[in-house]
């Protein structure tokens, strides 16, 4: 019997259908030193950056609003800090999902985490990574390039990026090769007008995205601020515009998903992997 799981890998392996991560996608990633998991999610990050405990009730709300209120009261550089201890400076177990993906040597892939999983998976690959930046005065994109030649990255301008490297588009940052981060209530003001106004994605990204459609993997769309990231960084998707791995989904997120006609599955990435395994063994025995 055929299952929304057919189409999203037949058409996720012809290119046709881009991967779009979210804080789920680290599920079951941990410390190698403490076993404690990668924080990922608001909540989670929140805490984490707090030492561990809660903040006012209206910061624990959404990570960039505790994040603001730690820029306010601490500087912004205590912000970078945290998440550079937290994603560059910590030893995190191997994603099984960031595995599989790279294993499949996709064209391109939408990762709004702020972690080098993907980054390590491709190690080994040449890429053009893409990172999203805010609040840079004289700069009029809000996007860095750089190109990984296999051994080491290189800041490059869009007319030099070789259109036949896989594409990791990073929106809201990561520590290498440079930390950039897009992480508190000003930089997502900044960065989600320049997404807006077309300023935040290269040229060569808004042409290829055209009438793509996209696989939410672990991205929840409760908040505001993801909604307005994912609708610009989608913009020009084909109807249907794909499928989100949503387990119990609340009516927000149906009414949100119905309005850009993307198709929920009551899936995680757990399942999504097991039928991933079903798929490359019949590809196989093939």
């Amino acid at each position: 019997m055929s299952t929304p799981f057919d189409s999203i890998f037949t058409d996720l392996f012809e290119g046709d259908v881009i991967p779009y991560l979210g804080a789920g996608a680290l599920n079951g990633v941990i410390d190698s030193a403490t076993g404690k998991a990668i924080p990922a999610d608001s909540e989670s990050l929140i805490l984490a950056m707090n030492n561990g405990q809660p903040m006012a009730p209206k910061l624990m709300f959404e990570f960039p609003r505790a994040a603001m209120n730690v820029e306010l009261k601490r500087g912004r550089s205590a912000v970078n800090k945290f998440l550079d201890a937290t994603y560059r400076d910590t030893q995190w177990s191997t994603s099984a999902l960031h595995t599989w993906l790279a294993q499949q040597k996709l064209p391109y892939i939408i990762d709004c985490n702020r972690d080098t999983q993907l980054q390590k998976q491709y190690a080994s690959t040449p890429h053009t990574l893409i990172v999203g930046i805010a609040r840079m005065s004289g700069k009029e994109y809000r996007f860095r390039l750089f190109n990984y030649d296999g051994t080491g990255y290189s800041v490059i301008e869009p007319e030099a990026v070789d259109s036949s490297l896989p594409i990791l588009f990073k929106p809201l940052g990561t520590p290498l090769p440079e930390s950039n981060y897009i992480a508190s209530d000003a930089d997502f003001v900044d960065y989600i007008t320049e997404l807006m106004g077309g300023f935040a994605i290269p040229s060569f990204v808004k042409r290829m995205r055209q009438n793509k459609r996209y696989l939410l993997l672990g991205m929840r769309l409760n908040r505001d601020t993801d909604r307005m990231v994912f609708s610009d960084v989608i913009f020009g998707a084909d109807k249907p515009a794909g499928w989100a791995l949503i387990p119990h989904p609340t009516d927000k997120e149906k009414r949100y998903l119905d309005k850009l006609n993307i198709e929920i599955v009551n899936a995680d990435v757990a399942d999504f992997l097991t039928a991933a395994q079903r798929w490359n063994g019949s590809l196989a025995a093939a």
